[in-house]
């Protein structure tokens, strides 16, 4: 990718599967990563792999969820290398989904809490970052939506508002900051499989999966990685405003 090398870049939420890939995929191509997860162990795990590859990454915990934290985390990113051009919002709570019902019989504490980690901490995520990107000349921000944003299912209420509302953040994020340099986008990655996706989805459902499907597999982390570098780096300067869906072809939308 053109345009990558010698940038800075914060995962927030970097500590596995979608956020993991994207780190390591950024940083060899030249990218400084700073990685931030609830998890620290599996950050610091990330952030070594990348260092023992020879490349530059820096592990910090951080909670989507708590203000202070999110600025924690972006200020990290600039005391150590100098600023920041590029953020990928991807924390998600994806624990809750498993109890994630209808509207009318959802606990209000699952989707408050859905709401503040998956919602909330991506314009926690915003705020604190669009102010560094500025002293740069502008960046990128990559914000992870997901097709169940548009697809209405008839179950995980909560985690499709979240999903809309990401949606509905980086348009704005586009109409008010684009004049000024920053691109903002959303990627919308269908299954994924993910260690703990392989670890807990049964054969079978995966094989439906790719049944109905209209690919000959299941997504893997790197693709979504993948789309993120090019959204991130020069090849993609005159794209923003949008939501690409990244998942073999489940979804066709115009």
């Amino acid at each position: 990718m053109r345009g990558l090398k010698d940038k800075v870049a914060v995962i927030a939420g970097g500590g596995t599967g979608i956020g993991a890939a994207t780190a390591v995929r950024l940083a060899e191509e030249g990218v400084a990563v700073t990685v931030g997860d609830i998890n620290i162990e599996a950050a610091q795990a990330v952030a070594g792999k990348i260092a023992g590859a020879g490349g530059k990454a820096t592990a910090v915990k951080f909670d989507a969820s708590d203000d202070a934290s999110v600025k924690a985390l972006v200020q990290a990113a600039v005391e150590i290398y100098g600023g920041i051009d590029l953020m990928h919002a991807n924390a998600a709570d994806l624990s809750l989904c498993l109890t994630d019902t209808d509207a009318v019989d959802v606990s209000l504490d699952l989707f408050d809490r859905t709401i503040a980690v998956n919602l909330r901490g991506h314009l926690l995520c915003t705020r604190h970052a669009i102010p560094a990107l500025l002293k740069r000349g502008g960046g990128a921000i990559v914000y992870t939506s997901s097709g169940a944003a548009y697809v209405g299912e008839p179950e995980r209420v909560s985690y499709a508002v979240s999903k809309s509302g990401i949606n509905a953040l980086m348009r704005h994020v586009a109409s008010r900051w684009g004049k000024e340099g920053i691109r903002s986008n959303a990627i919308a990655p269908g299954l994924v499989m993910t260690d703990n996706a392989l670890a807990n989805m049964p054969q079978e459902a995966q094989d439906h999966m790719i049944q109905i499907g209209r690919s000959p597999r299941l997504g893997r982390p790197a693709d979504i990685a993948s789309m993120v570098a090019m959204l991130m780096s020069d090849d993609g300067d005159w794209i923003n405003g949008q939501v690409i869906s990244i998942d073999g072809g489940i979804t066709m939308r115009g």
